[in-house]
């Protein structure tokens, strides 16, 4: 197997560990896994960059992927943190933003951009109102429909 085929078969184990703060989602699909590479001696470093700096879901995202990977007979394995460029929203898949959405959580916007309203999730409607920044996670504000009426968090745009 060459380099470049033993680090995308690592690379696709890695990218399918699942997200512990929001189970739909993988580090894939946040754009949270960054790269992975093989050493001549087999040794698998993988590079994440978390959602933001303090993400108490970190060490269990490390030890995920280590876990995956011994399970796959990779003995030595590095997670490496970088958190430079800082992980932005931009990097999450199409597919994850409508998981999130099907999930009951309204996906962020294009980071950057002047606000636009937030969809709920459960009916559709753009009346919503924050009612605190801070939902079940501090990546998530937490909303109201103003239509429905029913609470919801929405994945915040950075």
């Amino acid at each position: 197997m060459t380099t470049q085929t033993l680090s995308s078969r690592i690379e696709d184990l890695v990218a399918a560990v699942v997200d512990p703060e929001v189970p739909v989602l993988t580090i894939g699909d946040l754009g949270v896994l960054r790269g992975v590479t093989v050493a001549a001696d087999g040794a698998v470093a993988v590079t994440i960059t978390p959602t933001y700096s303090g993400c108490p879901a970190l060490g269990v995202i490390e030890e995920d992927i280590v876990s995956v990977l011994k399970a796959a007979g990779y003995e030595r394995v590095a997670v490496n943190t970088v958190l430079s460029p800082p992980w932005t929203t931009d990097w999450m898949t199409d597919d994850a933003r409508h998981r999130l959405n099907d999930y009951g959580i309204a996906p962020p916007g294009p980071a950057g951009a002047d606000a636009e309203p937030v969809v709920c999730p459960q009916c559709s409607a753009t009346k919503t109102t924050v009612v605190s920044p801070f939902g079940s996670t501090a990546c998530k504000a937490l909303m109201v429909c103003e239509v429905c009426r029913e609470p919801f968090d929405h994945f915040k745009a950075i």
